[in-house]
């Protein structure tokens, strides 16, 4: 089954013109995070270092943090790196949360919510499994 939208064109072309903005803000977000991690800025120094993530160790943060991006930012790829955006963020998530920084896990979260507002925007489909589960509840449920 699949997702029934009630929409018009001209609403679907602004969604879509909605969800494209989303993507690019939010991997341009990642790309410049992941370039003050290699440039090596002393702020984002600090703060990682807390994490334990010093030289190599944040020198391969940047480049996974590039590479999530690209992949979602490019369209052929972009399910995948909505995935691996996910990993990522999910990972930064957790690293600041188990080291006690609640706040610092607040912007991996926002450009999290980002890339999936922004996706779900551009591409309704990465819900849907929420479209097809209540009728086959309700199928199940009338047997």
């Amino acid at each position: 089954m699949t997702l029934a939208y009630a929409t018009s064109p001209v609403m679907d072309k602004k969604r879509r013109t909605a969800g494209n903005i989303l993507i690019y803000a939010a991997g341009l977000v990642l790309m410049g995070s992941a370039c003050t991690k290699l440039v090596g800025v002393p702020a984002v120094v600090a703060q990682m270092s807390l994490l334990g993530l010093t030289d190599g160790r944040l020198t391969l943060v940047g480049l996974l943090e590039i590479f999530s991006a690209v992949l979602f930012i490019y369209p052929p790829v972009r399910s995948i790196g909505l995935l691996v955006v996910s990993s990522y963020l999910g990972g930064a998530i957790c690293a600041h949360v188990q080291h006690g920084q609640y706040g610092a896990a607040f912007s991996p979260a926002m450009v999290l919510g980002l890339c999936w507002l922004g996706a779900y925007l551009r591409h309704p489909q990465v819900l849907w499994s929420f479209g097809s589960q209540p009728r086959q509840l309700e199928g199940e449920l009338s047997r």
